[in-house]
């Protein structure tokens, strides 16, 4: 950390530890895997790898805190969410700092996104208040039908390195808000941000085993959770193969999961939009978090009339964008969170620029930075179908520019892949906006803007990318079942 001596570091970073049962605990066998600053290569700390005692112990926890937390009123629990809301606000700047530090982004997208989690917390702590039942009329005046939701039960949550505070707040907050206890694995790559949360629930004063949060080896972590007869609840932020996975394990004990996917979300822009401002907004939001972002706009789909004017604006103002250390404050792509995540980018240039793309901006790993997994944001065009650029989620700065001549085709070619999480039109045109927004077969859709997550919408996917909903009055719905209670009046039947 630049300017900054360990002992700083050691009082910014959240204390390295498996958190069990309300106590912070070393392995059992004292195993680490090292935290890695993306920005420098230089390691930050280690943190645990979790063995199959530490998570039974969890399991365990999670067991008794289900008991106690499911009993608690939802007034209560909405309290105890409010003030974690408040404990996250309160330490913004330290929990910005520690996420710039493992995952790259820079200083200002991390606090954002701090805030974003805690406004999961605020959203939730109202929902917590609101789950309804309702009564039925039965057949006959002497009987009283009522139906009533409760929590699942414990859950097993696992989310991806890209947000891992905002995706991980997705998860606890409504399962919390619904009465259930929760196991976090944090994301081993970029683990410290999710270990806040034990922090935060310490403070906050959350019962002891309703949040446990664990690290370790991925396979060896969800596999022993979800085979655990105590998981009621799988939920995972993920790629598809890690979705198909999880979901193959929960099914063998029949538990229900919720799964936000990959995306590889178009971008049609009509003749009529403000064309000029249409590619700025599109090249600032595609890089933002270096385009490791799932509903990322990642096709740019632009109306043959208009493309030539859209392409220049768009790789003009992506020239504008400053690459760094996401520590400084002029920097507006930090690097990207892996080495792994940067030579697949360098992989798919490689293999568009080889069937015929031309480089518009960027292509590679910048000169200037001998350290440091640095990609500068790139922009494709004369991009075809066959470019695996087109077809896979492209999970990083790049930005390939197609065209179309109807609208029929920009609907074909956006729908044209297993994704569906999200899609974004640029028109000027109220007809055409409600048409596109209807046709794409996606989860959600923005208008004329790329910012569309937020606490109180639904967050979600269709096709491979996913079911169930994170956000809004859906995503509490996912962590209650639904029970029956059929009452008789009077004289026994």
């Amino acid at each position: 950390m630049p300017g900054t001596d360990t002992r700083t570091l050691r009082d910014v970073l959240p204390p390295p530890l498996l958190f069990v049962d309300g106590a912070w605990r070393e392995s059992a066998d004292g195993r680490t895997r090292p935290v890695e600053n993306p920005a420098t290569e230089t390691e930050l700390t280690a943190v645990p790898l979790a063995t199959a005692e530490d998570l039974d112990d969890a399991l365990a926890a999670a067991a008794a805190g289900f008991q106690r937390w499911r009993t608690t009123s939802a007034w209560d629990r909405s309290d105890v969410l409010r003030r974690i809301a408040q404990v996250i606000r309160d330490d913004a700047d330290r929990f910005a700092l520690v996420m710039t530090l493992e995952q790259g982004k820079p200083l200002a997208q991390a606090r954002g996104e701090v805030l974003a989690s805690a406004d999961q917390f605020d959203w939730y702590a109202d929902e917590a208040r609101r789950v309804y039942g309702r009564t039925v009329d039965g057949h006959d005046t002497s009987t009283r039908i009522l139906v009533r939701r409760e929590p699942v039960g414990p859950v097993a949550a696992f989310a991806a390195w890209n947000f891992p505070s905002l995706l991980t707040a997705r998860k606890i907050a409504p399962a919390l808000a619904a009465g259930c206890s929760v196991v976090v694995m944090a994301p081993i790559e970029a683990p410290l941000s999710t270990l806040l949360f034990a922090e935060v629930a310490e403070k906050a004063g959350l019962p002891a085993g309703v949040l446990n949060v664990v690290t370790g080896e991925p396979a060896e972590v969800s596999r022993h959770l979800i085979a655990s007869e105590v998981i009621r609840k799988v939920t995972l932020t993920g790629s598809v193969p890690v979705g198909v996975q999880l979901s193959t394990l929960a099914a063998q004990g029949l538990k229900v999961t919720s799964m936000e996917l990959g995306g590889h979300a178009p971008v049609l822009v009509f003749p009529d939009t403000d064309v000029r401002r249409a590619a700025e907004v599109c090249a600032r939001g595609k890089f933002r978090n270096g385009g490791q972002v799932c509903i990322a706009a990642s096709r740019f789909l632009v109306h043959e009339s208009v493309a030539g004017e859209f392409t220049e604006a768009f790789v003009e103002e992506t020239r504008k964008l400053r690459l760094g250390d996401g520590q400084d404050p002029s920097t507006d792509i930090g690097p990207l969170t892996t080495a792994a995540r940067r030579d697949a980018i360098a992989g798919l240039v490689a293999d568009a620029v080889a069937k015929g793309a031309t480089l518009a901006h960027g292509g590679g790993a910048p000169e200037e930075f001998q350290v440091g997994y640095y990609f500068t944001p790139t922009v494709l065009t004369g991009v075809s179908p066959d470019m695996r650029v087109m077809r896979e989620e492209p999970f990083g700065p790049i930005a390939p520019i197609a065209t179309f001549s109807t609208f029929d085709e920009a609907i074909a070619v956006a729908n044209a892949t297993p994704y569906g999480l999200g899609g974004f039109v640029f028109t000027g045109d109220l007809t055409t906006a409600f048409r596109a927004s209807e046709e794409l077969e996606v989860g959600m859709v923005g208008v004329n803007h790329l910012t569309i997550a937020t606490a109180e919408a639904p967050f979600g996917g269709v096709k491979q990318s996913g079911h169930g909903r994170e956000g809004g009055t859906e995503g509490i719905d996912d962590y209650t079942v639904t029970k029956y209670v059929s009452m008789r009046l009077g004289d026994l039947a």
